[in-house]
């Protein structure tokens, strides 16, 4: 890959959000997906990618792992494969301004759902959420914070996180705004969010190997690139405890509207 030196550094620095993404805010590496698309050809900047999200997600789930809600994935899981085998399907046929087009529109529609959701829902939310935080405080949640939004709900949301996830790695924007829907607070939308990537960035795997987004050229970047993932994550954990709920909440907004905008702006 022919890549300038201030290509590397916008890489390397991207590959730093990715780990603070992952122990601190999730969503905010969308930004990520936007700088590698920027410096890589969009189709192959997932392939570089995929190995450097899946580094971020051994080291949240390594941080995180006492607090994942495992009824909240395991009633998503099908629904993100038929996502995946959707998005497979989408990679073949399209091209890069097409992906960029519908993963942009697909997280500012999210974003705007979201919102609307959790205006209706405030006076509730910061009722339980006094309650809640005591116990997150703690580090004893589970990731059970708020009920479930419905099994429709929670297909919808799994077919767009696994669709997005599979085009474009997109899919971290879609989750989180799935689980603050749900009502889960930091640990346990932390918790959550790294064993859900981890399994599913690990499974799509095979597919990239299948579509040539991940091959020789790819890996050694990603060897040069992963390093930086590790600071990042270390800044996040120490940052996460110092980032109220409200805060935590609309930083996971922002980063989702900033990286639909960036997508469809490019």
């Amino acid at each position: 890959m022919d890549i300038s030196w201030w290509g590397l550094a916008a890489l390397a620095a991207a590959a730093t959000l990715v780990g603070f993404s992952k122990t601190a805010v999730s969503g905010a590496n969308t930004v990520s997906l936007a700088v590698f698309a920027a410096v890589l050809p969009a189709r192959e900047s997932t392939g570089v990618l995929l190995p450097i999200l899946i580094v971020g997600d051994v080291l949240a789930v390594l941080t995180y792992r006492r607090h994942a809600h495992w009824p909240t994935l395991w009633r998503l899981f099908p629904a993100v494969a038929t996502g995946v085998v959707l998005g497979t399907l989408f990679l073949v046929r399209a091209d890069d301004a097409a992906v960029r087009t519908s993963i942009g529109a697909i997280l500012l529609l999210m974003a705007g759902v979201t919102v609307w959701r959790r205006r209706a829902t405030r006076k509730k939310a910061e009722a339980e959420a006094e309650g809640a935080d005591a116990t997150d405080t703690g580090g004893e949640r589970d990731g059970s914070a708020g009920s479930p939004t419905g099994r429709l709900t929670a297909r919808s949301y799994g077919v767009l996180g696994g669709f997005t996830t599979m085009v474009a790695n997109a899919g971290g924007p879609v989750m989180s705004l799935y689980l603050l829907s749900a009502g889960f607070q930091k640990l346990g939308f932390l918790g959550t969010s790294a064993w859900f990537f981890l399994i599913v960035n690990v499974s799509k795997l095979p597919f990239s190997v299948g579509l040539g987004l991940v091959d020789g050229p790819s890996l050694l970047l990603d060897a040069a690139l992963v390093l930086f993932v590790i600071p990042g994550a270390l800044i996040g954990k120490a940052c996460v405890d110092r980032i109220n709920q409200r805060l935590f909440e609309r930083l996971v907004i922002g980063a989702t509207v900033l990286g639909g905008l960036q997508l469809l702006l490019r």
